[in-house]
């Protein structure tokens, strides 16, 4: 197993689904429940069983690095609040995210740039990538461009970018519920991941 892998690109933080899933977990389904509601139930109301299967065990793991307080504001939150939170999980889940987040978004912040630009910022930081993980070469050019494509609407839906067509930077002010939540649960280097006012 590498340092990196490309489960990200399942999907980007999908509020409405991921307000389900933590909904459906804190019942403690059995394995059994579990896939009755996405295969019978259609929790997640995708068009296929595997697509739904896909999108939900991610979202499982990216929950599964919450509290059951995490998961009770994800499910019942404020959307600004459950978003957050959500990004803080994508963050814990994902290192590839949450090296883009550090090596390239913070790196713009500090050199007062505007914008992302994703063609030459993507391929330098993988280069960096394989640099830490040699396995990451042998990536699919796909799966690569459908990293950055899920990497940068998460941006968009955390409030991180204007838009997915501008890329303009605009660090949001965290929540201090969220805040208050990381700090509780000793998660200061996601909390510093996050706040890029710092």
């Amino acid at each position: 197993m590498g340092v990196y892998s490309a489960e990200i690109s399942a999907g980007s933080l999908m509020l409405p689904e991921s307000r389900r899933v933590a909904g459906l977990l804190l019942t403690g389904p059995s394995r059994e429940q579990w896939f009755d509601s996405l295969k019978l139930d259609n929790l997640l109301q995708k068009k296929t069983p595997a697509t739904a299967c896909r999108q939900a065990q991610l979202i499982r793991k990216r929950l599964e690095t919450l509290t059951e307080e995490g998961l009770k504001v994800i499910a019942s939150g404020s959307q600004e609040v459950a978003t957050q939170l959500l990004f803080a999980a994508a963050i814990k889940h994902s290192r590839i995210f949450a090296d883009f987040l550090l090596d390239v978004y913070a790196e713009k912040l500090r050199r007062l740039e505007q914008n992302l630009s994703p063609a030459k910022d993507w391929d330098a930081f993988l280069g960096e990538c394989v640099q830490r993980d040699p396995e990451f070469a042998n990536l699919r050019a796909s799966t690569k461009a459908k990293m950055l494509q899920v990497i940068l609407r998460v941006l968009a839906e955390g409030r991180y970018v204007d838009s997915t067509r501008n890329l303009r930077l605009t660090p949001p002010h965290l929540h201090p519920d969220v805040v208050s939540y990381l700090k509780r649960h000793g998660e200061t280097s996601v909390l510093a991941i996050m706040d890029m006012s710092q």
